[in-house]
């Protein structure tokens, strides 16, 4: 199964727990495969001055899966940008979507959420606003939740910021059943720290 990541100049590195996640599920399955999108190839600029390489270009990347969408300052930009936004359209016809974080304002901007439930990030350094705000405000065909992440089916949207993992945990579990899931959290030692999150503040699914 393919998995892109998709970049952007902005990002938040932690959102390059996505990746992450995948890359130690390798262990269990390593029928899983990586690549890395931006908007163009090559080096992509994230938050704080970290380059990382994408190994496509959105518009020219190979027939995946699942597009994995990330978050950060830069998706302010990027939810503006047409050429992404028209890519994701045309990739959600047969790719499963999923955001992380302020990913789910780039999708939001693209229309693929509308007439779905959605959820993105809470958290914020005032006098920033609140992007669970903005996306409920600005996209009034999203019914925008406050959850760890939300499963509509063709689309999944993940919570803020360290909660990218708990959202690459629930696609596993998706895809792979349970017990691949809970073995990738044991390895990841983040297990008990899943069973927190989901106690706390649970997923919604359907």
């Amino acid at each position: 199964m393919k998995f892109g990541v998709f970049i952007y100049e902005g990002v938040e590195p932690i959102d390059l727990a996505t990746f992450g996640v995948l890359s130690m599920a390798r262990r269990i399955r390593p029928d899983i495969e990586i690549t890395t999108l931006a908007p163009q190839k090559g080096a992509v600029k994230l938050s704080n001055g970290l380059v990382v390489q994408a190994d496509h270009a959105l518009g020219e990347a190979p027939k995946l899966d699942v597009l994995i969408v990330t978050g950060g300052p830069g998706w302010a930009e990027e939810s503006q940008r047409p050429e992404t936004l028209n890519a994701l359209k045309a990739r959600a016809a047969d790719t499963l979507l999923v955001s992380v974080c302020t990913g789910g304002m780039i999708l939001g901007a693209s229309g693929v959420l509308d007439g779905r439930k959605a959820t993105t990030k809470r958290c914020v350094v005032p006098p920033e606003l609140p992007p669970i705000g903005l996306l409920r405000e600005r996209y009034p065909a999203i019914d925008v939740r406050e959850a760890s992440l939300v499963d509509a089916g063709p689309v999944i949207t993940g919570g803020g910021v360290s909660l990218c993992i708990d959202a690459m945990l629930h696609l596993l579990k998706r895809l792979y059943g349970a017990e691949v899931a809970a073995e990738t959290a044991r390895i990841l030692e983040y297990d008990r720290a899943w069973a927190a999150n989901l106690s706390q503040f649970p997923a919604i699914v359907g």
